[in-house]
């Protein structure tokens, strides 16, 4: 072999070598080219040049997917944001705002430095956005969500819960500035809001909440809630702090709800009824059902302690049906007991719920027809407050109870609007007077000519009137001297079960 094809062999072993360190992805190796500059060396030169295009080529593409990279962990920092943010307000929304309590609970290492959560809801926001609509419904909680930014401290995180329900976690903070930060959001929100040319009030419900050691942030929550519908509950507009016994009182009522879904069903319910009093004559015009709770273990249950949470819940339209049905079938066993009180009446409280209920008037109509009872012997006691804000499907059903017979009353007028002027044309033919209007009657003059004159306007519409809450035998005299027709009260007669109305309708009880 010649020296030339033995220079030859060796570059062609440089070069497949170079090929080689190619492949294997170094693009910085280079092939020395020898002095000859023939063929072989071209190839050489070309393979370098190859590699410095791949080289370059390499690094353009590192910078490309660098910088798509860093694109990418900005918009995914972005998209964690956006799913940690309300957005309408762009405050914290509810899973930040747990994010944030889980930290606060973790770093919590001074007893003299609080966590807390304080939970505010709006009062009157639904009847903004039914009046007014949606979009000045959402120019007023971003109003709202500046100025609560305004009234906490930098540290402070401010959260839109939902709707109109916000939150805001205060940390290394004592207990008195604690307070001083929901003292500060209350007072924000007294003031008007301008959105447009409406001018609306919306103040808060606030629940105050400081973390206990061992607790979580699910249950510090829970606990704030609580306390707001506390302040809800005792007159909305309050700043409430969170106790113990609140606890206590939403597990009892946990209970009650359980245990009522059952309580018709298992023959727990029983209504007690109280007579309705001609003032003129003592003789027994009616009753009022009024439902009572035979509970297994508790006892007797009064109303108050359940009727509220049966609206609240949806249970009204059971018990509330339930109620109905006996009294109807009371009335009956009553009717053929004593045929000749033909025109005692019996009545049924019904809330502002069970008015809407689709089948109302069809089971009201439905169950006097199956006992073959007239229609005007039921009166129907609706609420002043119901009958004043009535909409149109309401206004309906009114009109239909009306249309098959059945007495529509006015149950606590003078708790409510008061308002003399809608007298007239509220679809009613009584009106049952709040014993709140005679507390007074015996002792003050001026009570007594004011009660005097609700009832001659009563009476200047057409309408009977019952007094409610008559406690002495003076009260129920005066009333009668002004025209009363009718009167309820402890005097007068107290809820008994349906023996001992029986008793006086049939003669042996009426009082003269």
């Amino acid at each position: 072999m010649t020296s030339g094809e033995g220079g030859d062999d060796e570059r062609l072993d440089r070069l497949l070598d170079g090929i080689v360190r190619l492949a294997a992805g170094d693009l910085n190796s280079r092939i020395e080219p020898s002095e000859q500059r023939d063929a072989v060396d071209a190839v050489i030169t070309g393979v370098n040049l190859l590699a410095e295009e791949l080289a370059h080529i390499h690094a353009e593409l590192e910078e490309r997917v660098a910088a798509r990279t860093a694109m990418l962990r900005r918009t995914q920092v972005e998209l964690e944001q956006l799913a940690k943010t309300d957005g309408l307000t762009g405050l914290a929304n509810r899973t930040r705002l747990n994010e944030r309590i889980n930290e606060a609970i973790r770093s919590r290492d001074q007893e003299s430095s609080a966590t807390a959560v304080l939970i505010l809801d709006l009062d009157s926001f639904k009847a903004i956005n039914d009046t007014l609509g949606h979009s000045t419904g959402d120019a007023v909680l971003v109003e709202v969500s500046t100025r609560l930014r305004a009234s906490v401290r930098a540290a402070d995180t401010v959260a839109r819960l939902g709707g109109d329900e916000f939150a805001v976690l205060i940390t290394g903070a004592t207990e008195a500035e604690v307070l001083q930060v929901a003292q500060r959001a209350w007072e924000a929100l007294q003031d008007s809001i301008q959105i447009g040319t409406e001018t609306v009030w919306t103040t808060a419900s606030i629940g105050v909440c400081f973390h206990e050691p061992g607790s979580t942030a699910e249950q510090l929550l829970r606990d704030a809630d609580i306390a707001m519908y506390q302040a809800k509950s005792h007159g909305r507009n309050k700043i409430q702090t969170f106790h113990p016994d609140m606890l206590d009182a939403v597990q009892e009522r946990s209970r009650i709800t359980a245990e009522l879904r059952t309580a018709a069903a298992n023959g727990e319910l029983l209504l007690h009824y109280q007579p309705v009093i001609e003032l003129s004559t003592g003789r027994v015009a009616g009753v009022e059902a009024l439902v009572r709770w035979r509970h297994p273990v508790h006892g007797m249950i009064m109303p108050d302690r359940f009727i509220t949470i049966a609206e609240e819940t949806g249970l009204i339209f059971e018990v509330g049906g339930w109620i109905l049905h006996e009294g109807i079938s009371q009335l009956r066993r009553w009717e053929l007991a004593a045929p000749d009180r033909a025109d005692f009446r019996l009545h049924i409280n019904l809330s502002a719920a069970e008015l809407l209920r689709a089948d109302l008037v069809d089971d009201v109509r439905e169950t006097l027809a199956m006992h073959d009872l007239d229609p005007r012997r039921l009166v129907l006691e609706i609420t002043e407050s119901v009958l004043m804000s009535r909409k149109t499907g309401e206004e309906q059903i009114l009109e239909k109870l009306r249309a098959i017979g059945v007495g529509l009353q006015i149950d606590d007028f003078g708790t409510g609007y008061s308002s003399i002027s809608y007298l007239r044309s509220l679809p009613a033919d009584t009106v049952k007077v709040d014993h709140s209007l005679i507390r007074n009657l015996e002792s003050d003059p001026r009570q007594r000519k004011f009660v005097a004159a609700i009832l001659q306007l009563i009476n200047a519409a057409e309408l009977d009137a019952i007094v409610e809450g008559i406690e002495t035998a003076e009260q129920a005299t005066q009333l009668a001297a002004m025209g009363c027709l009718y009167g309820q009260g402890y005097h007068l007669g107290r809820p008994v079960p349906p023996e001992g109305i029986l008793e006086r309708i049939s003669g042996a009880g009426e009082d003269r």
